[in-house]
């Protein structure tokens, strides 16, 4: 199925259908993720909301524990993108990252503000982050030429997730102009990703992906 034929509802009724296959973590997963997807393009309108909903969909996919760090210093979110990538037989993932997002891919590449090392610079002083941006930049940017779809697709959302820790931390002001254009590209580009990476995830039924950080307790809603 084409990416494009993905909706919320479509991507519903396949989990229904396959929801046997899955064990119970894996299908809360996959069901939380679709419904902050859903999220995501109700708030189609505003480009704040709707980033923090598709961030939401997509760390309900990853996230089994909660430490809080880099997402590039998790080798458990390392192994997870390479998985994803190792199961993408139709490269869509190469394609979104490639030939529909290119030129936001590699703004966020260039971006020193969605850069972590950048901001802990603000707080001690040390300027050794502008070595260490520009070592990740040229990684990123090899990783682009040279079609490294696990490297680039890790490096960017680790830029996303400095973003969304900014935003939700209350370290930027609702509809700032300052951030806008990195919202919206990190929007427009997880909104395009989230039901590759569901669709990905529903087919592999045979994969360990993990327990939830926070499984459904008793008769609890997930």
């Amino acid at each position: 199925m084409q990416p494009l034929a993905l909706t919320p509802d479509v991507l519903k009724q396949r989990l229904r259908e396959q929801r046997d296959l899955f064990n119970q973590s894996h299908s809360t997963r996959l069901h939380r993720a679709i419904s902050w997807w859903q999220a995501a393009l109700d708030h189609s309108a505003d480009d704040d909301m709707r980033f923090i909903a598709a961030w939401i969909s997509f760390s309900a996919c990853v996230v089994t524990d909660r430490d809080n760090l880099s997402l590039a210093e998790q080798s458990a979110f390392n192994d997870f993108i390479a998985r994803l990538v190792a199961l993408d037989s139709d490269e869509r993932i190469y394609d979104c990252l490639w030939h529909q997002y290119s030129g936001s891919v590699k703004a966020l590449i260039k971006n020193p503000y969605v850069f972590a090392p950048f901001w802990q610079s603000q707080r001690s002083g040390d300027e050794h982050w502008k070595s260490l941006f520009d070592q990740s930049s040229v990684a990123a940017l090899n990783a682009l030429s040279r079609r490294k779809v696990p490297e680039l697709l890790a490096i960017v959302l680790d830029r996303l997730c400095v973003l969304h820790q900014q935003v939700v931390n209350g370290g930027a002001t609702y509809k700032s102009q300052v951030n806008r254009d990195q919202v919206i590209d990190g929007g427009n580009l997880l909104l395009t990703l989230m039901p590759i990476i569901i669709a990905i995830m529903l087919d592999a039924a045979d994969q360990e992906w993990g327990e939830l950080a926070y499984p459904v307790v008793g008769n609890a809603s997930s």
